[in-house]
């Protein structure tokens, strides 16, 4: 990869006041949110209470079931639709209502909805792609949380292809928001040295339907 498109970061427990991105977006890396006992007991919990199932895709008009597993929660049975199929929000356990309690805390800002995504290792990973849905507005405000293993964030720019990481920690918190869809992408690569799970909360707010 050229260094030259590459801008790789590594930030302590100050960076939410700073801005990852240099323009057209905001995303505010604020490490970890969670004590690690805590993030180990959520993390246990993830793994074997969720009700998970395989992500399906329509893509290139092909029906893909994806090896990355998901689940879709809300305050109501929100319908979410993105890659061509549509998914029916499951009402919060009280795991997750505290989860949410905590980054609501965090960031200030209230989510109503809540799209987990379970990676076994790191041969499981999420390709360039925005959330620019419009259920969930023209400025979409996204609160990732991660627990288990630790893995790489990284987001392009989409006109001038630039390229920013962070890695992600156990218990962390990443807010994206602002123009942050609109301009750039975000993924989570494959990597043959994660061998450990990572659970993937990221907390959204579904406008009226």
């Amino acid at each position: 990869m050229d260094r030259q498109d590459q801008l790789s970061l590594e930030f302590d427990g100050e960076s939410s006041s700073r801005n990852l991105l240099p323009g057209d977006g905001e995303v505010y890396y604020y490490g970890p949110v969670f004590d690690p006992a805590d993030a180990d007991l959520y993390l246990d919990y993830l793994l074997h209470r969720i009700p998970w199932k395989h992500d399906e895709a329509i893509m290139f008009g092909k029906h893909i079931v994806t090896a990355r597993r998901v689940a879709w929660y809300g305050d109501e049975n929100y319908d979410y639709a993105y890659s061509g199929r549509t998914r029916t929000a499951l009402q919060w356990t009280p795991e997750l209502k505290e989860i949410n309690s905590v980054i609501e805390a965090e960031t200030g800002v209230s989510y109503n909805s809540c799209l987990l995504n379970l990676y076994d290792d790191g041969s499981q990973g999420m390709g360039w792609h925005h959330d620019d849905e419009k259920c969930l507005g023209e400025v979409p405000n996204i609160a990732s949380v991660s627990f288990g293993a630790v893995r790489r964030f990284d987001l392009r720019h989409k006109v001038s292809r630039e390229k920013v990481s962070v890695k992600l920690d156990h218990g962390s918190l990443l807010v994206m928001k602002g123009a942050t869809q609109a301009n750039w992408q975000h993924q989570i690569p494959k990597t043959k040295k994660v061998t450990t799970p990572r659970v993937n909360l990221t907390f959204r707010t579904m406008l009226d339907q």
